[in-house]
């Protein structure tokens, strides 16, 4: 691997589907842009969701009209990257099971559709409709988005790393950051180099990035976990992405088999505490699936911000910017991350 430069305007910490963005935007403004990767890109958080791009995110307007804008520029990433997403239209459907659900839904309603969200509520049985899975007696009422497709998570940050490096970027790999000093001088497992602005988007890592420069980001990271289960009885045609708005069970097809997910253990829980928890309200609210074997998928760690809304912003008084705390909905958001970073450097 060739030497670091030893200098750039902008240093891009993390090689996730953020970082790659960023970068991307970066280098395609003209700006002199180099990222690094502790690992391989696209080896942190991003190698961790459940790869699927949406715009609904049920009271959150904002990170919505984020998304809204990002699945904009999703649909032309293939026009602008050469690296086709082979985006699949899957749908989005929450499932509300407590009358103060629907009545957050029906507040919000009204800021949804103005950030560009589409989604409706919809009765119990055309929830069933939408997923033949679900017990209909089990569902109060459902919101449900159609804006929602599968992807291939790795090939965003193949597309955006190619297009950075393309425009001029210099993107390192197998490069851990071990240091940053005041003038912004950036150190590194394989050398130093001095940057103009720092950048952080490295994911569960950024606090520890970010403490480097001295900036207190208050962003925590927590462990996920994603099951597969085995090929139900009768084979499964595509179903949506759908979300237990009161336990956070998460489901969706994974080719001939359930794709499931629902958050981490609690404080005091053991994993099998937590699997067996995961099991019956699988089985309660999935009777086909009731009882089916659960096996390891792929886990990680995603990074959270206090409130659940991705961090971007710069430092107040050093050339500092940041990407982080996304809890998951990074994948969601990168393009429009992307172009709100590149954004705040120009107004420096």
């Amino acid at each position: 691997m060739s030497a670091l430069p030893e200098r750039t305007d902008a240093l891009v910490i993390g090689g996730g589907v953020v970082g790659t963005s960023i970068a991307c935007h970066l280098a395609e403004a003209g700006v002199g842009t180099v990222l690094l990767e502790r690992g391989t890109l696209g080896s942190g958080a991003s190698a961790a969701t459940a790869g699927v791009l949406r715009t609904y995110f049920p009271g959150d307007p904002h990170t919505g009209g984020l998304a809204v804008r990002s699945m904009a520029a999703y649909h032309s990433f293939a026009e602008r990257t050469g690296t086709p997403l082979g985006l699949e239209r899957v749908g989005f459907l929450v499932v509300f099971t407590e009358e103060r659900q629907v009545e957050e839904f029906r507040r919000t309603e009204a800021a949804q559709r103005a950030a560009g969200v589409d989604v409706e509520l919809v009765s119990p049985s055309a929830a069933v409709r939408l997923n033949p899975l679900l017990n209909e007696r089990a569902v109060l009422a459902a919101a449900w988005s159609p804006d929602a497709y599968a992807c291939d998570p790795a090939a965003i940050v193949r597309g955006y790393a190619a297009a950075a490096q393309q425009a001029g970027a210099v993107v390192r790999t197998e490069t851990t950051v071990t240091g940053i000093d005041p003038d912004g001088r950036v150190h590194t497992s394989t050398g130093s180099i001095l940057a103009g602005t720092v950048i952080c988007a490295a994911g569960p890592w950024s606090r520890t990035v970010a403490s480097m420069a001295d900036v207190d980001l208050p962003v925590t990271t927590y462990p996920v976990e994603l099951l597969l289960t085995d090929p139900p009885a009768t084979p499964l045609g595509t179903l949506p992405m759908t979300l237990h708005a009161s336990s956070g069970l998460r489901i969706r097809s994974w080719k001939d088999r359930v794709l499931v997910g629902m958050g981490r253990p609690g404080p005091e829980e053991s994993r099998e505490a937590w699997l067996q928890r995961l099991s019956r309200l699988l089985g309660t609210t999935y009777p086909a699936l009731d009882g089916i074997r659960l096996h390891r998928g792929w886990s990680g760690a995603f990074d959270a911000s206090p409130n659940g809304t991705g961090l971007i912003g710069r430092h107040p008084s050093r050339s500092f910017l940041y990407a982080a705390g996304f809890s998951g909905q990074g994948l969601c958001q990168a393009p429009a991350a992307g172009e709100t970073v590149r954004d705040l450097l120009a107004g420096a």
